[in-house]
């Protein structure tokens, strides 16, 4: 059950009634690093810091850990031991990309700054030594500054910014269609 009412169907998610409502609810409530962390961090955080990186994908970046509102935020090495999990999450994804418009698979661009955000998450956030990995893998940690945000107002936040990048592509169409 979602906190809409609307019930999802895992089987078939394209079918499943969920608003961008209850992504930004499970998101914002939602704690990275399965609360690993130092404090309360939201992936609806995240995807915000993910979206400002990502500025020619932000809205793809924005919704790109959406499927985690209604499956988890599962950590990574647990992840690649459960391939049926990892199938899942990818129907829910492509289910969530194709009601919101948005291309799949997922641009590049919006995986290397996902990466970079994780590394610079990893050295804010997590124990000393935690981001070594990206040391190792060359990738420069993104210049973010984790807010810590309680989940209702990281919820309020990522639909604003939901609201302003789902908008535009609407309002340049309709300023086309005025002046052709």
């Amino acid at each position: 059950m979602l906190m809409s009412g609307a019930e999802f169907d895992f089987v078939n998610p394209e079918n499943s009634e969920f608003t961008i409502e209850d992504i930004a609810h499970g998101l914002a409530n939602t704690c990275r690093y399965s609360g690993q962390c130092r404090r309360f961090y939201s992936v609806a955080e995240h995807c915000l810091h993910v979206s400002d990186l990502a500025k020619e994908h932000a809205f793809a970046a924005l919704m790109h850990d959406a499927s985690e509102a209604f499956v988890g935020d599962v950590t990574r090495p647990l992840k690649q031991l459960l391939p049926e999990y990892k199938r899942i999450e990818a129907e829910v994804e492509k289910a969530i990309f194709e009601r919101f418009n948005i291309a799949y698979p997922m641009p590049t661009a919006v995986k290397s700054a996902d990466l970079r955000v994780l590394a610079a998450e990893q050295l804010q956030i997590m124990p000393k030594g935690t981001a070594r990995w990206a040391v190792d893998a060359g990738i420069e940690p993104a210049i973010i500054s984790v807010s810590y945000l309680n989940p209702p107002a990281a919820k309020e936040r990522f639909l604003s910014r939901f609201n302003e990048l789902y908008e535009q592509p609407r309002k340049r169409q309709a300023l086309r269609r005025r002046r052709g």
